[in-house]
């Protein structure tokens, strides 16, 4: 194989891996315990944190639950993102692996 034809096979590659990246961050993932349920999009954002246990909770007390939850899912994945940039951000334009 020679070089033109790595470099070919590499950018289709490239392409693939964009696109099916592209179609995960558009899906819809519902993650669900006994208490909770929290919908994220595939590029790892948060949508909505629901408390489904409604008799634990009033509903003051668990719209502030809902959005404590949230906010700390947000900093765990902003954390992991920094941390994975600081990491791999070299090797950001290798086929949009982050």
């Amino acid at each position: 194989m020679n070089m033109q034809q790595i470099m070919a096979q590499a950018q289709r590659m490239q392409k693939d891996i964009m696109a099916k990246k592209d179609q995960i961050d558009k899906m819809s993932f519902e993650g669900k315990s006994d208490w909770v349920v929290i919908n994220f999009k595939g590029n790892r954002s948060v949508d909505s944190v629901e408390i489904v246990n409604d008799a634990a909770f009033d509903k003051e007390n668990k719209d502030i639950l809902s959005d404590m939850i949230m906010l700390a899912i947000k900093d765990g994945l902003a954390k992991i993102d920094k941390e994975t940039e600081d990491k791999l951000g070299s090797y950001g334009n290798m086929g949009g692996l982050l």
